[in-house]
């Protein structure tokens, strides 16, 4: 039985299967929310489900999407790297693919980062960046912010400042401090000693779309300087397009030392992540012949994983799609403005390019007030879910809370929406919005479903 035919025959069991196999709790998730679809086909920025329904996707596999789903540029490259037999991970050799990427990669990245090394995610490419840093500067610590996300490894997750993540896992590895995100003052301070390696940084923050004053990565760029530590810019998420510029950073004219990429340079196909670096920092790596193979990865540099990337660059430039991203965000970001005006609830609305946020806060209205601390009793951040919720299962469109336990909405749709795509987004998140701050309504007897089931979980846990 071909691999099509496996699929079309359990299709419908996908569900039961996550059960018996994988992970049960997210298949208790997506029942208890109502996300529990059967897709069968994608396409762009859209899903389709096995009622023939179409989805708005701003979720976009957690940033990966950014020419949208199934792009035929990038599914070309792969189907044609896949027929022509090519010599694949010989390993005692270097391949063609992953020169051609780095050298298109090296065009596009900020001055100064001359090297590519090649990962299989944004996870790896961050323990890559730790490593490298630690070497070249022959010191242990790393500064890191709250609030940030780097991944889930040991070293990532060492360097990732939220709690939810980290309980249960640690102790972590020793040397990692934490400073406040935007906080200049205690940057100073943890980098004084001249003992640290490197800061890593978002530049904004993927958890809650937080963005720094305009001063703060260059003033950040210039304590490193001053104390001899390098900059590490995590643009996992945030590059490639995703702020309507190449890499964040461009925002704020920084040139960081190490440079992490993932998700984005996949086109959504095949798992590739890298770091690009100063060539001090490589050489101090790779310093000598028996040191050439140091640090490495498998799959890194798999020639599917490097002609994803190819294409995607090339769709990318060749189509357009970051200065569109910089003007449809913008223009999403003007049309939801006003509902901070209106809406007792939405305290701000903000973004870069296709990434976004809703923040929501405690309303004024005592009506309000009453509703809204019986969710935040239960579970706090459960607000955001009477917004995605009926953003789903009414308008059919996809989106995300930005972490655990925040009141922050979050999309990050690929690059390509169109102009309907935008009055979708802005007609439902005014439906949304605008339901949400009805009492009695439809929204708040859901939040209640929500808070109840919410407290029998955590009395369940006990």
């Amino acid at each position: 039985m071909n691999i099509l035919d496996q699929i079309a025959q359990r299709q419908q069991d996908n569900f039961a299967l996550h059960e018996q196999y994988l992970n049960p709790q997210m298949v208790n998730v997506l029942k208890t929310i109502g996300f529990d679809r059967h897709y069968v086909k994608a396409k762009g920025a859209y899903l389709f489900d096995d009622h023939g329904d179409r989805y708005l996707d701003l979720l976009s596999g957690f940033g990966v999407f950014v020419v949208g789903r199934n792009h035929p540029t990038v599914v070309q490259a792969l189907q044609d790297v896949l027929a022509a037999d090519l010599p694949n991970l010989v390993q005692l050799d270097v391949s063609v693919l992953s020169g051609l990427l780095a050298e298109k990669l090296q065009t596009l990245t900020p001055p100064g980062l001359d090297r590519l090394f090649f990962a299989n995610s944004g996870t790896e490419s961050v323990e890559a960046a730790i490593k490298f840093s630690r070497c070249a500067t022959g010191r242990s610590k790393i500064v890191y912010c709250h609030g940030g996300y780097h991944g889930l490894t040991m070293g990532s997750l060492s360097a990732t400042g939220d709690a939810h993540f980290r309980a249960g896992f640690g102790p972590f590895l020793p040397d990692f401090i934490e400073v406040p995100f935007g906080d200049l003052a205690a940057l100073d301070r943890a980098l004084a000693r001249k003992d640290v390696a490197a800061f890593i940084t978002e530049p904004i923050q993927g958890h809650g779309v937080n963005i720094p004053q305009p001063n703060y990565l260059p003033d950040a760029l210039a304590l490193c300087r001053k104390y001899g530590s390098l900059l590490i810019a995590d643009e996992v998420q945030t590059g490639l397009g995703r702020t309507g510029k190449w890499w964040a950073v461009n925002h704020f004219g920084v040139e960081p030392d190490l440079l992490c990429m993932a998700k984005a340079l996949s086109g959504g196909l095949v798992p590739v992540g890298a770091v690009a670096c100063r060539s001090w920092i490589f050489d101090k790596v790779f310093n000598r012949m028996d040191r050439a193979v140091v640090h490495g990865s498998t799959f890194g540099k798999n020639n599917l994983a490097m002609a994803a990337g190819l294409a995607t660059l090339e769709v990318l430039e060749a189509e357009g799609w970051i200065d569109h991203a910089a003007t449809m965000g913008h223009q999403i970001v003007e049309d939801l403005q006003p509902l901070v005006a209106q809406y007792d609830c939405l305290k701000a609305v903000r973004g870069k390019g296709m990434m976004m946020a809703l923040e929501f806060g405690k309303p004024e209205s005592l009506r309000l007030k009453v509703a809204w601390k019986m969710l935040e009793t239960a579970n706090r951040g459960l607000f955001s879910q009477i917004i995605t919720v009926p953003l789903f299962t009414r308008h059919r469109i996809l989106s995300q809370v930005a972490g655990y336990g925040m009141n922050v909405v979050k999309f990050i749709p690929p690059l390509i929406l169109t102009e309907d795509d935008r009055r979708w987004i802005v007609d439902a998140v005014t439906d949304v919005v605008a339901d949400a701050h009805r009492i009695p309504g439809a929204a708040w007897d859901f939040g209640k479903t929500l808070a109840t089931q919410a407290m029998r979980s955590k009395a369940g846990s006990r």
